[in-house]
């Protein structure tokens, strides 16, 4: 009994010493077909040609000859730009103002009178964004306000004609009567302040 227990035990430890040697074998089996398939690999990087940086083929102990051709010197040119340097705006950057009214303490909003005497210049332009126009224009622009040139209505595409530094309002011409009512109406009104600051005192 005692020996083939220890019959068993070499047979066994045999078989481990075997699988272990078969393990290594497999393992080293593996690592040489990876370093084969690597080599395979880089043997083709090697051999194609767009990955092979450009190099020049001139023979040079040949004599060639070469022309040398003078460039203009690199001296820094200044860009003179005439005019007024300001940014350009969009051509109907009042329509942003639609919708805007400006409102008292209390939160009342003021609210603006259309005479009729204006005209808009330009498509869906409402009366509340035409005065809106104007009265941004005679805050904001250095230069006369005189509206929107007539429009060419020979012409399919007339907006490009608009000048955004202008209201968009046709150009309004002030005749002498125009003139001499505003007068009566200034002459009037301050007949009303003297009345009302007599009634004061």
């Amino acid at each position: 009994m005692p020996r083939l227990k220890k019959r068993s035990l070499e047979t066994k430890a045999r078989i481990s010493r075997m699988k272990r040697a078969e393990k290594r074998r497999e393992q080293i089996l593996y690592l040489k077909t990876q370093a084969e398939e690597m080599e395979i690999l880089c043997r083709g990087i090697r051999s194609e040609g767009a990955l092979v940086p450009p190099i020049r083929q001139t023979a040079s102990i040949f004599k060639q000859p070469v022309t040398v051709h003078k460039n203009q010197e690199g001296k820094v040119k200044t860009d003179f730009k005439h005019g007024r340097q300001e940014k350009p705006r969009q051509v109907f950057w009042e329509k942003r103002l639609e919708g805007i009214r400006a409102s008292e303490k209390d939160g009342y909003e003021l609210g603006t009178r259309w005479t009729g005497l204006l005209r808009p210049a330009g498509p869906h332009v409402r009366d509340e964004t035409l005065l809106q126009s104007v009265a941004t224009a005679l805050h904001v622009c250095a230069m006369p306000v005189t509206g929107q040139p007539p429009m060419r209505s020979h012409y399919d595409k007339e907006i490009v004609y608009r000048i955004p530094d202008q209201p968009l309002v046709q150009e309004v011409s002030v005749t002498v009567e125009d003139i001499k009512s505003q007068e009566e109406r200034v002459i009037a009104a301050r007949k009303r302040l003297q009345e009302i600051m007599g009634k004061i005192k």
